[in-house]
Parts: structure tokens; C-alpha cells; sequence
């Protein structure tokens, strides 16, 4: 599939053995700005496309939001173990996950377009473009996407300090930009232009999809997979695909880092579908385009800080305290919005704290994660990258159907009623007391329990301890293996 690889146009641009600023700057922050802010855009607004604009909240008596979503992940996880397998037994001269980038890049963006120009006609029809274009991106083009572009840091270099800056940029691409735009930009000018405009939704998504193609592009182009082509591993060396699966879940620090991913995807998801909705009816009215801008600038604050804040503070004391210290600030934060959901002041307040918290998880996961599978080659002598990217990717897009449902079931439960404009053409937009309480329950209450569970479970995280002294023996064992191979 790959041999065009071997023509100098498809040649990385990266060539030294240590990490370039180009190569942060243009391969791990700017490249995947693209799909990154397509799917944070898609995390936060797809399902006010589909219960607002299409009014899908009656299909199936309400069911259908709730259960296609859960469904569909089926498919979205055996998508993910087969690529996982695929990337481990890929072998090119520009690695094993990078080429599939390049893949990805007019697959995200062909299928992000089809998310949304749903044909006009019955609802039957708009159901089945619905499903099948949801599947189409999240169960294929997107996790061949976030498959490669999450391994990307931890194939990058065995040097830790320039691995956790090539995932402080990674992280810059996913919360900076994505939140001036998704949370900023989005609420203050594009929804209340978007309103229930079908036609709008469609143009402004669509330019988004095309927006990716390039960016990730540039992402194949300006990374390098130094672990991947340093030698040492031959064809024979491969395990078995069972043998690799074993060592995933049964790895103390890996069951521990998949464990700790899934608890804060399933709280954060939960928010991030919450956040429309809470500000359009418990803090503020439907698109009025400053409540949503005021949490996000509150929230955007403590992120840009931590560009500057957070690596050297993991350097000092550790990855595993700075972001098990955080996540106690992270559920305090949440409690303190709990407690008083109505008051923006108070909730502006509790945002902050909440945010400052969540710096070190935001910055720093893709670092310890890189941490574990070295660890792991270390213990098992070989890797398995491929293998547990699939089962975090599960985690990762799985997580936001699950949840969708999830949180489309507690809207119907508790009474959600869609927006409509009556025949005045004035637009009625309210929600019983019942369904404001579910919402400020997914928006801040859900994370100030996941924020304990969380600090409880990196006690357990050890695995900086002694990944020095593992990296130098995996050094030693390759130098040995490429002397016998001479």
C-alpha cells in the first residue's frame, strides 16, 4: 500500500537525530491543528446539530440518540484493534504510524463533510446518512487519524525532556487553538449566526473538513519516528499479536494509565456535551453569545499559563504528582460550580480553580504514556505500540459515543425540550427545573468525583522511578543486537 513512500515526494523533511524546532513548531503544534479542532468542534456541537437543527430527540420516542451512538462504538472497537495490529506490522522508510497520516489527511476531511449535508427528506433517510456518516469518520477515518498522530510523541525520541516538550506542543495544538475557536470564536460570533440554519451548518463545517486536509498533511511531513527506524528489531523479533495483547492488560502501569485515561475521557466528554447546554439554559439564554465566551476565557486562562508552567514544574517534582496534585485542585474547582450553578460569578471562580487543576493532565499524559511503553519494551523486549494506541483510541472515541448516549438518555428522561420558533417566528427556547439540574450535573458536577477517583489512582503510577535506568538497558540490548548484526 505504501510503496510510493520510496519516492522523494513523500519523503519526511525531518532528518536529524535530534528534535528540530521545526519539527515542533510545524509538525506537533500548527499540523494537527486541523483534525484536532474538526473533532473538538465535533465533540461540542455535533449533537446540537443533530437534536436542534435535525430534531432527531423524537426519533424512536427519543431512543434513537441514545442508542445509535452506544452501538456504533461496537464497530469503532474492533476498527481500532485492527489498526492497531496493522500499524505494528507496518515497516516503511518513514515508520510504521506516519505513513497512515497521510492517509488519514482527505479521509477526515471527506467525512467530516458528509457528517453534516444530510439530504433533505424523511426522517428515515436523514437517520441512515446519520449513522453511516458517523461511522464513517469516527470508526475509520478518524481513529486511522488519532491512531497515528497519538503515537507520533512517543515514537518521536527516547530523550524524556525532549518527548515531554514534543507533547507540551502536541497539547498546545489540542487546547489552545481548538479552545479560541470551539470556545471562544464558536459561541461569541459562529452559533449565533449558525442558529438552526441548516444550510450554515453545513458551509461552516465543511470549511473546517477542508481546513485539515493540508495541516495534516504537514503533520506527515515535519515528524520523524526516531524509536521506529533506530535498528534492532527484525522481522522475527515480532511477537505474536496474543502475546502483545497479554502484555497491555496485564502491565501493572499500562491496566493503571488506560484505567486513569478512561475515568477523566468519560468526565470530560460528559462536560463537553454539557457545556451548550448549561449555558444556554442554566447560566445564561440560547445563543446569546457571552455566557459560553466568559466560561471559556476563564477556562483558556490557566491554559495558556501552563505553555509556560507546567513542564518545568514536571521536571522538578515529577509527572505523576504535579498532575496527581492538580486533579485534587480540579475537583474542588468542580464542586465549587456544583454548589452554585446559577451564579456566574461564583461558577467563573470555580472554573479557574478547576482549570489550574487540570494543567499537568493536559500537558503531560502523552509523556508518562510514552513513559509505559518504554517500560514495557524493557520488561517484555519488544514494543507494543500499536496495540495499546488501539485500546486508548477505543478509550478516546468510544468515550464520546458511549457518552453521547449517556447524556442524550438523561436529557430525554428529564424532559428535554428541542428549540422552536412559534408562530411569531420568535425563537422559544426553556427548560424545566429537572432538565437544568441533569445539565449542571454533566457540566460540572460529574468531574468533582472523577477528580478524586483520579488523584487515588496515580498514587499507584510509579513508573518515572526507574525508566532511566530502563531506557539505558533497552540502549544497551539495540547496541548489542546491531554489533552481533555486523
Amino acid at each position: 500500500m505504501f510503496k510510493a513512500l520510496g519516492s522523494p515526494l513523500f519523503h519526511g523533511r525531518i532528518k536529524n537525530a535530534d528534535v528540530q524546532k521545526s519539527e515542533k513548531w510545524l509538525g506537533y503544534l500548527f499540523g494537527p491543528m486541523g483534525a484536532l479542532l474538526l473533532n473538538a468542534v465535533l465533540a461540542t456541537y455535533l449533537n446540537v446539530y443533530y437534536t436542534d437543527v435535525l430534531k432527531l430527540t423524537t426519533f424512536w420516542g427519543g431512543a434513537f440518540l441514545t442508542v445509535f451512538p452506544i452501538i456504533s462504538k461496537v464497530i469503532d472497537a474492533v476498527t481500532n484493534i485492527v489498526m492497531g495490529y496493522i500499524i505494528d506490522r507496518t515497516k516503511t522508510r518513514e515508520g510504521k504510524a506516519r505513513p497512515w497520516l497521510l492517509l488519514s489527511a482527505p479521509l477526515v476531511c471527506f467525512s467530516g463533510i458528509l457528517l453534516f449535508a444530510v439530504p433533505e427528506s424523511n426522517k428515515t433517510v436523514e437517520v441512515i446518512w446519520v449513522m453511516l456518516s458517523y461511522n464513517l469518520f469516527y470508526s475509520f477515518s478518524y481513529t486511522i487519524f488519532n491512531m497515528s498522530h497519538g503515537l507520533m510523541a512517543p515514537l518521536s525520541t527516547r530523550n524524556t525532556e525532549q518527548r515531554g516538550q514534543l507533547s507540551v506542543f502536541n497539547q498546545i495544538a489540542t487546547i489552545m487553538m481548538s479552545g479560541i475557536l470551539v470556545a471562544l470564536i464558536f459561541p461569541m460570533v459562529i452559533m449565533p449566526m449558525l442558529g438552526v440554519d441548516k444550510s450554515k451548518w453545513i458551509t461552516v463545517m465543511a470549511i473546517l473538513s477542508i481546513i485539515a486536509l493540508p495541516l495534516t498533511l504537514m503533520e506527515y511531513y515535519f515528524t520523524k519516528e526516531r524509536v521506529t527506524l533506530e535498528g534492532g528489531e527484525t522481522e522475527e523479533d515480532k511477537p505474536p499479536f496474543a502475546a502483545q495483547i497479554k502484555a497491555v492488560f496485564t502491565d501493572r502501569y499500562m491496566v493503571i494509565i488506560l484505567l486513569y485515561f478512561l475515568i477523566f475521557t468519560i468526565g470530560s466528554s460528559i462536560k463537553n456535551l454539557g457545556l451548550v447546554y448549561y449555558c444556554n439554559y442554566v447560566l445564561g439564554t440560547y445563543n446569546d453569545g457571552k455566557t459560553q465566551t466568559l466560561i471559556s476565557v476563564i477556562g483558556g486562562i490557566p491554559m495558556g499559563i501552563g505553555i509556560f508552567a507546567v513542564w518545568p514544574l514536571a521536571k522538578k517534582f515529577g509527572k505523576r504528582n504535579v498532575t496527581m496534585i492538580g486533579f485534587i485542585l480540579y475537583a474542588v474547582g468542580s464542586a465549587v460550580c456544583w454548589m452554585f450553578p446559577t451564579n456566574m460569578v461564583v461558577v467563573l471562580i470555580g472554573q479557574f480553580i478547576k482549570n489550574i487543576g487540570g494543567l499537568p493532565c493536559s500537558y503531560v499524559f502523552m509523556a508518562l504514556f510514552a513513559d509505559v511503553l518504554d517500560h514495557m519494551e524493557w520488561k517484555h523486549r519488544f514494543r507494543v505500540d500499536g496495540v495499546a494506541m488501539s485500546v486508548y483510541n477505543i478509550i478516546a472515541v468510544s468515550s464520546v459515543g458511549i457518552c453521547t448516549g449517556i447524556f442524550n438518555a438523561m436529557l430525554a428522561k428529564s424532559g428535554y425540550a428541542a428549540p422552536y420558533y412559534d408562530n411569531a417566528g420568535v425563537l422559544i427556547a426553556t427548560q424545566t427545573q429537572a432538565v437544568k439540574n441533569t445539565i449542571s450535573f454533566a457540566f460540572v458536577g460529574l468531574e468533582t468525583f472523577t477528580g478524586i477517583i483520579l488523584a487515588v489512582l496515580l498514587i499507584f503510577l510509579t513508573v518515572e522511578k526507574n525508566i532511566d535506568r530502563e531506557q539505558a538497558e533497552i540502549r544497551e540490548r539495540k547496541g548489542i543486537a546491531e554489533e552481533a548484526a555486523q
